[in-house]
Protein backbone atom coordinates (compact mmCIF):
# COMPACT_ATOMS: atom_id res chain seq x y z
CA UNK A 1 0.00 0.00 0.00
CA UNK A 2 3.24 2.07 0.32
CA UNK A 3 3.20 2.66 -3.13
CA UNK A 4 -0.02 5.67 -3.07
CA UNK A 5 2.48 7.87 -0.66
CA UNK A 6 3.47 9.85 -3.86
CA UNK A 7 0.43 11.36 -3.74
CA UNK A 8 0.98 13.29 -0.64
CA UNK A 9 4.47 13.83 -1.76
CA UNK A 10 2.81 15.28 -4.82
CA UNK A 11 0.77 17.82 -3.15
CA UNK A 12 3.54 18.82 -0.82
CA UNK A 13 5.74 19.93 -3.75
CA UNK A 14 2.85 21.41 -5.55
CA UNK A 15 1.35 23.32 -2.55
CA UNK A 16 4.71 24.59 -1.69
CA UNK A 17 5.41 25.97 -5.70
CA UNK A 18 2.06 27.35 -5.99
CA UNK A 19 2.63 28.87 -3.12
CA UNK A 20 6.15 30.37 -3.53
CA UNK A 21 5.25 31.42 -7.16
CA UNK A 22 1.66 33.20 -5.70
CA UNK A 23 3.80 34.96 -3.05
CA UNK A 24 6.31 36.17 -5.40
CA UNK A 25 4.03 37.30 -7.81
CA UNK A 26 1.25 39.06 -5.81
CA UNK A 27 3.39 40.57 -3.38
CA UNK A 28 4.78 42.55 -6.41
CA UNK A 29 1.92 43.07 -8.08
CA UNK A 30 -1.45 42.84 -5.89
CA UNK A 31 -4.72 41.34 -6.26
CA UNK A 32 -5.08 39.63 -9.47
CA UNK A 33 -8.62 38.99 -11.43
CA UNK A 34 -9.01 35.46 -12.91
CA UNK A 35 -12.66 35.21 -13.45
CA UNK A 36 -15.48 37.16 -12.51
CA UNK A 37 -15.65 34.76 -9.35
CA UNK A 38 -11.98 34.46 -8.89
CA UNK A 39 -9.32 35.98 -7.73
CA UNK A 40 -5.43 35.66 -6.86
CA UNK A 41 -4.83 37.41 -3.40
CA UNK A 42 -1.99 36.79 -0.84
CA UNK A 43 -3.19 36.29 2.67
CA UNK A 44 -1.04 34.67 5.22
CA UNK A 45 -3.56 33.20 7.64
CA UNK A 46 -2.56 32.79 11.41
CA UNK A 47 -5.36 30.51 12.12
CA UNK A 48 -6.97 28.03 10.77
CA UNK A 49 -9.41 26.63 8.42
CA UNK A 50 -11.95 30.20 7.88
CA UNK A 51 -9.36 31.76 9.80
CA UNK A 52 -10.66 30.43 13.16
CA UNK A 53 -8.34 31.30 15.83
CA UNK A 54 -6.05 33.75 13.73
CA UNK A 55 -6.33 36.59 16.15
CA UNK A 56 -5.68 34.59 19.71
CA UNK A 57 -2.26 35.99 20.10
CA UNK A 58 0.12 33.38 18.60
CA UNK A 59 -0.45 30.08 20.61
CA UNK A 60 -2.33 29.04 17.79
CA UNK A 61 0.64 28.28 15.62
CA UNK A 62 2.15 25.45 17.84
CA UNK A 63 -1.16 24.29 18.40
CA UNK A 64 -1.55 23.77 14.70
CA UNK A 65 1.78 22.12 14.33
CA UNK A 66 1.39 19.56 17.31
CA UNK A 67 -2.44 18.83 15.90
CA UNK A 68 -0.76 18.69 12.00
CA UNK A 69 1.97 16.26 13.42
CA UNK A 70 -0.47 14.12 14.98
CA UNK A 71 -2.67 13.93 12.40
CA UNK A 72 -0.04 13.11 10.20
CA UNK A 73 1.08 10.51 12.15
CA UNK A 74 -2.66 9.16 12.92
CA UNK A 75 -3.02 8.71 8.71
CA UNK A 76 0.38 6.99 8.39
CA UNK A 77 -0.85 4.24 11.10
CA UNK A 78 -4.12 4.26 9.26
CA UNK A 79 -3.03 3.99 6.04
CA UNK A 80 -0.56 1.25 7.39
CA UNK A 81 -3.34 -1.20 8.05
CA UNK A 82 -5.12 -0.68 4.88
CA UNK A 83 -5.70 -3.49 2.30
CA UNK A 84 -5.28 -3.48 -1.45
CA UNK A 85 -9.19 -3.48 -1.56
CA UNK A 86 -8.92 0.11 0.26
CA UNK A 87 -8.09 2.05 -3.08
CA UNK A 88 -10.59 4.86 -2.29
CA UNK A 89 -9.90 5.22 1.23
CA UNK A 90 -6.12 5.08 0.45
CA UNK A 91 -6.38 8.12 -1.68
CA UNK A 92 -8.58 10.18 0.66
CA UNK A 93 -6.00 9.68 3.44
CA UNK A 94 -3.17 10.62 1.05
CA UNK A 95 -4.69 13.69 0.16
CA UNK A 96 -5.41 14.53 3.60
CA UNK A 97 -1.91 14.44 4.27
CA UNK A 98 -0.43 15.64 1.70
CA UNK A 99 -2.78 18.97 2.46
CA UNK A 100 -1.62 18.78 6.18
CA UNK A 101 1.77 18.43 5.46
CA UNK A 102 1.76 21.42 2.98
CA UNK A 103 0.14 23.70 5.34
CA UNK A 104 2.53 22.63 8.07
CA UNK A 105 5.43 23.54 5.97
CA UNK A 106 3.97 27.21 6.03
CA UNK A 107 3.39 26.68 9.73
CA UNK A 108 7.17 25.77 10.60
CA UNK A 109 8.75 28.42 7.96
CA UNK A 110 6.46 31.14 8.12
CA UNK A 111 4.82 31.29 11.47
CA UNK A 112 1.33 31.30 9.31
CA UNK A 113 -0.25 29.90 6.07
CA UNK A 114 -0.16 31.65 2.72
CA UNK A 115 -3.51 30.89 0.97
CA UNK A 116 -4.14 32.54 -2.45
CA UNK A 117 -7.11 31.74 -4.29
CA UNK A 118 -10.13 33.50 -3.83
CA UNK A 119 -13.67 32.06 -5.12
CA UNK A 120 -16.51 34.79 -5.30
CA UNK A 121 -20.07 35.67 -5.86
CA UNK A 122 -21.21 39.29 -5.91
CA UNK A 123 -19.48 40.62 -2.90
CA UNK A 124 -19.45 37.35 -0.62
CA UNK A 125 -15.69 36.06 -0.93
CA UNK A 126 -15.37 32.06 0.06
CA UNK A 127 -12.19 32.46 2.89
CA UNK A 128 -8.99 32.69 0.70
CA UNK A 129 -7.94 28.63 0.56
CA UNK A 130 -4.91 27.10 -1.23
CA UNK A 131 -3.95 23.78 -2.96
CA UNK A 132 -3.16 22.01 0.41
CA UNK A 133 -7.09 23.13 1.67
CA UNK A 134 -8.30 22.06 -1.64
CA UNK A 135 -6.36 18.43 -1.27
CA UNK A 136 -7.82 18.19 2.57
CA UNK A 137 -11.06 19.01 1.31
CA UNK A 138 -10.97 16.68 -1.80
CA UNK A 139 -9.65 13.78 0.42
CA UNK A 140 -12.23 14.03 2.71
CA UNK A 141 -14.91 13.65 0.79
CA UNK A 142 -13.56 10.65 -0.90
CA UNK A 143 -12.99 9.27 3.03
CA UNK A 144 -17.12 10.20 3.22
CA UNK A 145 -18.01 8.18 -0.33
CA UNK A 146 -16.01 5.68 0.93
CA UNK A 147 -17.44 5.15 4.31
CA UNK A 148 -20.90 5.60 3.11
CA UNK A 149 -20.91 3.39 -0.06
CA UNK A 150 -22.68 0.32 -0.58
CA UNK A 151 -20.30 -2.81 0.08
CA UNK A 152 -17.81 -0.58 2.29
CA UNK A 153 -16.75 -2.97 5.09
CA UNK A 154 -16.77 -1.09 8.62
CA UNK A 155 -13.29 -1.08 9.85
CA UNK A 156 -12.57 -1.39 13.62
Amino acid sequence: MWRRLWIAVAIVVFDQLTKFAATSYLARHGEIQLAPFLNLVLVHNTGAAFGFLSSAGGWQNVFFIIVALAAGVFILWMYRRLSAQDGLLAIGLMLVLGGALGNLVDRLIHGYVIDFIDVYYGTWHWPAFNVADSAITIGAVLLIIDALSPGSRHRN
